[in-house]
């Protein structure tokens, strides 16, 4: 393995969503991560190689509920610089894997924790999904059209960008801390606290008197006409973000409004609704390639609005290499990318037990020991 992260070994518990997101984009970046799964079916979990957030690592299912089985969690643990699960407040310390006993272990351990409430709080046992973390901080009341119910934006904002992403940054700078010298630590990543700092630009917004609490009726919820997408003639749809006057200048120039004095007030918001009206009348007239043969790659900030299938077209997607093909499925790659360090290409996710042997020989275990662990089933 290559890159920034390479000598980083990180045991991660098997789980949905953030835990493997954050696995992933760590393995990505050089480090070594093992999942350990129980033996058991686990929703979406397992071996596949459509599984993309769990490419670039090795997977051993292990019987926690036997003693052995428990000593080589125990075990890999000691041998790790961090680990990453994300079960309900309490799971880990009822299986004997909490931070106490962990960190006791190993005083280096970084212990990666992701939940949707958080590890304290009156709703940290319930359960819970993104819609419901993004709902209760107020960044679901931020997404939606004027006049219509919020929308949840997949699960982009709280699993994933307020989830996984936030939890690795806090995993490597917790790791940095150690390498200067602190001991190991708990990381607690919840999502609910995630996603609201992703929308630190609305409480901006908000203190400076430029925010309205109606959904849709702001310049970067789908309120303004210039920063909105709009459906062409062949019902597909192209996306406009023509904030800065220069910009805006440029996209009043492109729909042949320059000089109409109705679009020189451009931060009225009294008028965005007649606006949006009529630049939605201009863009129907065309089909979206039209629209892109005259307004890509200008300064208007443009771009078509592209199914998955279709970005993966795109010519700019492929000059940087944006998606890729690990094992015969299409995914993203890596990112950001490092100009000193890149790592190798992703792999496909490894078969259970397929790198058995060699981790527990890392840990200090003999030919033997691997073979009555691997004969009795605790380890598959």
């Amino acid at each position: 393995m290559s890159g920034p992260l390479t000598g980083v070994r990180i045991i991660e518990f098997a789980g949905l969503g953030p835990g493997p997101f954050c696995g992933m984009m760590l393995a990505d970046h050089g480090a070594q991560v093992i999942r350990i799964a129980r033996p058991r079916a686990e929703l979406f979990d397992g071996f596949d190689r459509y599984d993309v957030l769990a490419r670039s690592r090795s997977l051993l299912t292990i019987d926690m509920k036997a003693d052995a089985g428990m000593a080589v969690v125990r075990d890999l643990c000691r041998s790790a610089d961090a680990i990453i699960e994300g079960y309900r407040p309490g799971v880990m310390e009822r299986l004997g894997l909490g931070p106490d006993v962990l960190i006791a272990d190993n005083p280096a351990l970084v212990y990666g924790r992701i939940t949707g409430w958080g590890q304290d709080g009156p709703l940290a046992h319930a359960a819970g999904h993104d819609i419901n973390y993004i709902a209760i901080n107020g960044v679901l009341h931020t997404i939606g059209r004027q006049g219509g119910k919020p929308t949840p934006p997949v699960n982009y904002v709280g699993d994933f960008g307020g989830g996984g992403m936030l939890l690795a940054f806090g995993m490597v700078a917790a790791l940095l801390a150690v390498k200067n010298g602190a001991a190991g630590q708990v990381v607690d990543a919840a999502m609910v606290d995630g996603s609201a700092l992703l929308a630190s630009m609305v409480w901006q917004l908000k203190g400076a008197g430029m925010w309205d609490e109606r959904t849709g009726a702001n310049w970067l919820d789908s309120g303004a006409h210039f920063y909105d997408t709009y459906a062409c003639a062949d019902g597909r749809f192209v996306a406009f973000g023509s904030i800065e006057p220069q910009f805006y200048a440029l996209l009043r120039q492109m729909l042949g409004v320059a000089d109409d004095r109705d679009f020189d007030a451009q931060m009225d918001r009294a008028a965005w609704p007649a606006l949006k009206s009529r630049v939605a009348a201009i863009i129907a007239t065309r089909t979206r390639a039209q629209w892109c043969e005259v307004m890509e790659g200008t300064d208007i900030c443009f771009a078509p609005v592209l199914s998955p299938d279709e970005a993966l077209d795109h010519p700019h997607i492929q000059a940087r290499g944006t998606f890729i093909d690990v094992g015969g499925q299409p995914q993203p790659a890596p990112a950001p990318r490092f100009s000193g360090a890149p790592a190798d290409p992703p792999r496909p996710p490894r078969p259970a037990g397929a790198d058995a042997r060699t981790i527990l020989a890392s840990i200090g275990y003999d030919e033997a020991r691997v073979d009555a662990l691997l004969e009795s089933g605790i380890i598959v």
